[in-house]
């Protein structure tokens, strides 16, 4: 059971000195401001972390505007620095006395798309509207405040939060030949945010593991040794729920330790180019196997400990072994949680190259009859 949340109104604007509209999006989960908005000077943050440290006399009855910028990185890196004013940015700031809280999307395009996401209350902070700047319109306020030192804000956002509402994991299963209580895992996630399609963030990494786990079936002639069970986790962008969920469930039941080896696909759509692994070392001769074979698809085999991803990292915590099938995620964080995530920004022949890598991975892991543990 989830929380039902609906945006139904977000609006903003500079008013008096340089009066103009901005482009914003309610964060997830986010409040609403009073029925007809609210009106107050912007007080500027770098960081978050400036926020934290400042003088609470600062932020009293003023809109808090954090301008981080996130970092490009082929990686992905610069989400986890960047994303903590998203997260708790909108508490730290209600304990201030702050009216609202905008901060600089959390992406790495110029286009004036903001980004949403969730944002996270604290339970001993009042709760105040928390919302998400395209980043051009974040760099027009701080060129604003280097011409003013006063500059105010009108924001609007009216949203709903209703009664908790049922969302399901999809499980699919291979029965395994010889071994059939034994999983490898294939995780992604099924829910998107509403601004888009969420083609990129999850639909193409449903798509690449349903595929991989149905090109086996088709291709082989016998089930493999083990079997492969390809899990779509349910309210992922809500907190990891159906992960967690699914963790608890089996580690209640007992099998968490026939959970051999887990992976996810959940960083869009770009080709994979590395191979990562954290596997008990008398597995490591597979994994490098599995990185040889798919050499050809201009893959090599990395030097770090894989963390599983958002949902499998859930089944990693509680001591399942795991992969990385690294994607190139350039421009992921372009359209991350925006309306720009839609189905033309997929490339086929990336999707090709992933779903060949997973195959890789997923038979040699379902077939091989040694402990990833």
């Amino acid at each position: 059971m989830v929380p039902k949340w609906t945006r139904i109104l977000e609006r903003a604007e500079v008013v008096g000195n340089y009066a103009q509209p901005l482009v914003i999006t309610a964060l997830g989960k986010s409040v609403g401001t009073p029925e007809g908005g609210v009106t107050a000077e912007i007080v500027h943050f770098a960081t978050f972390d400036d926020l934290k440290a400042a003088d609470p006399a600062m932020v009293k009855d003023k809109i808090v505007f954090i301008s981080n910028r996130m970092e490009r990185f082929k990686t992905g890196a610069g989400y986890g620095p960047a994303v903590k004013a998203r997260g708790a940015g909108a508490s730290e700031a209600a304990r201030k006395g702050a009216k609202a809280i905008l901060i600089r999307s959390i992406g790495t395009d110029t286009h004036r798309l903001p980004h949403t996401g969730g944002v996270t209350y604290d339970e001993d902070a009042p709760k105040i509207a928390a919302a998400a700047l395209s980043n051009p319109d974040a760099d027009q306020l701080v060129r604003m405040l280097g011409y003013s030192d006063s500059i105010s804000v009108h924001l609007n956002i009216q949203t709903t939060m209703e009664d908790p509402v049922e969302m399901y994991n999809v499980v699919g299963e291979i029965t395994g030949r010889v071994k059939p209580d034994e999983y490898v895992v294939l995780g992604s996630h099924l829910d998107s945010w509403d601004l888009g399609t969420g083609a990129v963030d999850d639909g193409a990494g449903v798509a690449i593991t349903m595929a991989a786990a149905n090109l086996i079936q088709d291709l082989t002639k016998e089930r493999p040794y083990r079997s492969i069970r390809v899990v779509l986790f349910s309210a992922e962008e809500l907190g990891l729920i159906g992960a967690r969920q699914y963790a608890e469930a089996h580690e209640k039941k007992g099998d968490m330790a026939n959970h051999m080896i887990g992976a996810e696909s959940d960083f869009g759509a770009g080709p994979v180019w590395a191979l990562a692994s954290n596997v008990s070392e008398n597995a490591v001769h597979v994994v490098d196997k599995m990185a040889a074979l798919m050499g050809p698809l201009g893959i090599v085999r990395a030097d770090r400990k894989a963390g599983g991803g958002p949902d499998v990292g859930q089944l990693r915590a509680k001591g399942m072994p795991v992969m990385d099938l690294m994607q190139d995620g350039t421009d992921y964080f372009d359209l991350h949680h925006t309306a720009d995530d839609t189905l033309d920004k997929v490339d086929p022949a990336a999707l090709r190259q992933n779903v060949a890598a997973w195959v890789v991975f997923t038979y040699l892991a379902a077939e091989w009859p040694g402990s990833f543990r």
